[in-house]
């Protein structure tokens, strides 16, 4: 059964006149009537009986109309929903986006890209490395932003987005406050409120260690936001990237002695097909040229 001979059908229905249908169908008469035949060879009966110039549905034809005229329908707002698909018409894009990147170097973006695609629903999720890298493989986001100090493995596409610095964060009137940047030693001492969701926490803790650099672990917590905060209040320093602020008033400097450096990336699966929707979301964030590395705030 092709779905043509169903609207033949359909349209003979409505006329009771093969003629009109057939200029409906923008068919030749011969044509309709022949796949009407064919049909009814498949039905196993009569579909409609001519009579002179009247034509009406059999009892078997009033019998299947109402479930071709469903058929149809269906088929037709499947047709409707993938061409809205395919144009990227309320189409749902999820991305995952690590707990410890800033917001703010990502909204300029976010915007035009919304600007530019409409008919696509974003929904943001964040999360440590290791749980958006499951959804990212059972395939609840389509599309993971992080950043990592060890490999993710062969089934992880990553293509780097932008660097940033780690500074160290602390209160109005700090020590570092007369500093430039603060080397690694002269961490020894401090108060420190840890983020729990820092991928670097370890190597930062160990760089720590090999420089002599003894801290105590003041506070832990997994919100961005509380940790800032309690560095504001003066409860303590913290170690934090860059573009990471979220607390209006912190104190920063650079991290030296060594230097360290995070890569923002973007990460797919490995030989995954992209929708139309993610494929745009790709491409754009590959076109788009990330500001300069900002200069560390100073007051």
């Amino acid at each position: 059964m092709e779905l043509y001979q169903i609207r033949y059908f359909l349209a003979v229905c409505e006329t009771l006149n093969f003629t009109r249908a057939a200029e409906h169908c923008n068919v030749t008469q011969p044509a309709l009537t022949r796949a009407i035949q064919r049909l009814e060879d498949e039905l196993g009966g009569l579909l409609f009986r001519r009579e002179r110039h009247l034509t009406h549905l059999t009892d078997l034809g009033h019998l299947v109309r109402p479930q071709l005229e469903r058929v149809y329908s269906d088929t037709e707002a499947a047709k409707t929903a993938a061409r809205g698909f395919l144009r990227c018409e309320n189409a749902a894009l999820n991305i995952g986006v690590m707990c410890t990147i800033g917001p703010a170097r990502f909204i300029g973006f976010l915007a035009r890209f919304r600007a530019a695609n409409p008919g696509i629903e974003v929904s943001l999720r964040e999360d440590g490395v290791e749980r958006l890298l499951e959804s990212l493989i059972e395939g609840t986001r389509d599309i993971v932003i992080l950043a990592s100090p060890e490999p993710l493995g062969e089934r992880v596409r990553v293509e780097p987005l932008y660097r940033e610095r780690f500074v160290v964060a602390f209160p109005a009137g700090h020590r570092f406050h007369s500093q430039d940047v603060v080397p690694v030693r002269d961490m020894n001492g401090e108060q420190y409120l840890s983020r729990i969701n820092c991928e670097y926490y370890d190597y930062l803790r160990d760089l720590c260690r090999s420089n002599n650099a003894r801290m105590h672990d003041a506070y832990l917590s997994e919100r961005e936001d509380w940790i800032q905060s309690m560095v504001l209040a003066g409860m303590g320093v913290c170690f934090l990237p860059e573009f990471a602020q979220v607390v209006p008033g912190l104190l920063t400097r650079p991290l030296v002695e060594p230097d360290v450096v995070r890569e923002i990336s973007l990460a797919t699966v490995a030989g995954r097909r992209f929708s139309p929707a993610v494929a745009g979301f790709v491409a754009a964030i590959r076109r788009h040229r990330w500001p300069e590395q900002e200069a560390v705030a100073r007051s």
